[in-house]
């Protein structure tokens, strides 16, 4: 660091006025460059001291303009104010100074996007959320720019909504901001990462679509191909939660992992990688002792499980997914392969519940007439909606995953269901009702998205 730190002296700008804007911008960028390419020359370990050793270039190279102020004239004021704002910015925290300075950059030329890009970040730092969005909107009047598309994808996302379909309106303005970043420059690997989170708000805010997970994940891993992006705790910690909601339960405790190596001051990723786990600990328990159910009680569940229970799905049609009507076949939950299973249902007991968090997915275990005993999650599923200890529950043309695998030296081995739609669901005999399928709210954080 101390290389990017230049005596002040030796700055040989003379009276060229010019110069001075030319080599304050450069140190500004230095300052910049410091923070985002962090990990270029620092190790992971040493992600702690990150946020203190840009502070501390950021407070060097306010010497430097402070010292250089004498020589700015009238003409270059704006881009003075401008660059000092900008590099006020590179902290987290909001600085009432930065704000006073961009916003005196933009009266002197109204025309200098970049000022108004930096004013919508303080803005945004304090928590003014519609003035942030009438800085951004306006550097995109006088550019179309990437950075005010990135931003305006997060912030009308954020939108408070009074109706479903001001959500799904906010929520796709958000895509469509992230997509245009993205063909602004498809290099750049933090409007991917914009991309993917726009697709998880869709996923939350208007469909849990599996194909939706598949489009986040296709756009992180573009972002990780930018180095910038890749040392940004908010792509693993996002990716992770992607990652959770696919299943892929290893591969997401590992991004919640890495988000936290990356700063380890932000608390997000480290409670969900402890909520997962205790969520998969639970699972682990529940599946091996038939949700901890006494042996009397789980002998009378097993006992009363009756083809008869299968509803519509007992030697009736079936219409799948791709509107091809078939007849389904009882099959034993062990039976299952991975993968969907055409052409067959299986039925068994509710013995409990999971326990989740982020009450996505609703999660119970069940056992069959053999005392098999899988877990099986449900997307979906109406707020407050489920089923209780004791219910028959069928499930047509079962996706069935084999989880097998180990984290911190603890081993995870077991058998899951994941069910997209509650309507294809048999519970007690008869076919659930469309009443039970409904959206689900999506808490976003504030600014690390």
């Amino acid at each position: 660091m101390e290389s990017l730190i230049e005596d002040i002296s030796k700055c040989s700008c003379g009276d060229d006025h010019q110069d001075i804007i030319t080599f304050l911008t450069n140190k500004t960028e230095d300052v910049y460059r410091f923070r985002d390419r962090y990990f270029e020359t620092h190790s992971i370990e040493e992600a702690i001291m990150k946020e203190a050793e840009t502070e501390k270039l950021q407070n060097e190279t306010l010497k430097i303009f402070n010292t250089h102020e004498q020589y700015i004239t009238d003409a270059n004021r704006a881009k003075y104010n401008y660059l000092k704002g900008k590099l006020l910015n590179v902290v987290p925290s909001y600085n009432k100074e930065a704000e006073n300075l961009l916003s005196k950059a933009i009266k002197l030329d109204p025309k200098l996007v970049d000022a108004w890009n930096e004013l919508g970040e303080c803005y945004w730092k304090n928590d003014e959320l519609k003035k942030s969005i009438n800085c951004f909107e306006g550097a995109l009047k006088e550019k179309k720019n990437k950075h005010s598309l990135r931003s305006l994808s997060m912030l009308v996302r954020q939108e408070s909504s009074k109706t479903r379909d001001e959500k799904v309106k906010n929520i796709e303005k958000g895509l469509n901001y992230a997509r245009e970043a993205v063909q602004l420059d498809p290099q750049d690997g933090l409007s991917w990462t914009i991309l993917g989170n726009a697709y998880l708000s869709s996923f939350f805010g208007i469909q849990q679509n599996p194909k939706i997970l598949k489009q986040c994940l296709s756009a992180y891993t573009q972002a990780e191909k930018d180095f910038i992006a890749k040392s940004t705790p908010d792509l693993h910690y996002n990716k992770g939660i992607t990652l959770k909601y696919e299943e892929e339960f290893k591969l997401a405790l590992e991004s919640f992992h890495e988000a936290f190596m990356y700063n380890p001051t932000w608390d997000p990723p480290k409670v969900k990688e402890k909520q997962l786990v205790q969520y998969l600990n639970d699972i682990k328990g529940f599946v091996s002792t038939s949700g901890k159910m006494k042996a009397k009680r789980l002998q009378q569940l097993l006992q009363s499980i009756d083809s008869k229970q299968l509803g519509p799905y007992g030697g009736g049609s079936y219409t799948s997914p791709v509107g091809l009507k078939v007849k389904l076949v009882e099959t034993k939950l062990k039976d299952l392969k991975p993968g969907i299973n055409e052409e067959m249902v299986v039925l068994g007991k509710v013995v409990c519940s999971v326990r989740n968090e982020d009450t996505v997915p609703f999660t119970f275990c069940m056992v069959d007439k053999e005392s098999t005993c899988v877990v099986v999650t449900i997307f979906n599923l109406a707020d407050g909606k489920g089923v209780i200890i004791g219910d028959s529950v069928a499930i047509a043309e079962p996706y069935m995953t084999d989880v097998d695998f180990s984290y911190k030296d603890i081993d995870y081995k077991f058998r899951l269901i994941r069910v997209e739609n509650p309507v294809i669901l048999v519970v007690n005999g008869k076919k659930v009702s469309k009443e039970l399928q409904a959206e689900v709210q999506m808490s976003i954080f504030k600014k690390n998205e």
